[in-house]
């Protein structure tokens, strides 16, 4: 699954779950997801959070078969800016 298909996939679960800030899932050269408030896009911007990871383990966590907490304390995806924000991603992936 690329990138495109991931931002398909979370954009019915943003628009229903009222999350009114902005995260940004970077997979480096595979690009990126910008959420913010209830839209989801494929263009980099600037974002409240900014979380980092492969592509391999994004589609995962979006399946439901990587736990965002396990990931992070594993070392699977850095957190940078509001960590706050990262913790309401839980309304959306996990």
């Amino acid at each position: 699954m690329g990138i495109q298909d991931i931002a398909e996939k979370l954009k019915p679960q943003v628009a229903s779950a009222g999350f009114d800030r902005s995260v940004k899932f970077d997979t480096g050269a595979d690009g990126v997801i910008l959420i913010d408030g209830g839209t989801v896009s494929t263009t980099d911007g600037p974002a409240d959070c900014t979380i980092s990871l492969s592509l391999d383990d994004l589609e995962s966590m979006i399946a439901g078969e990587l736990n965002p907490t396990t990931a992070f304390m594993t070392g699977k995806l850095r957190i940078e800016g509001d960590m706050s924000v990262a913790m309401a991603l839980s309304q959306l992936v996990g």
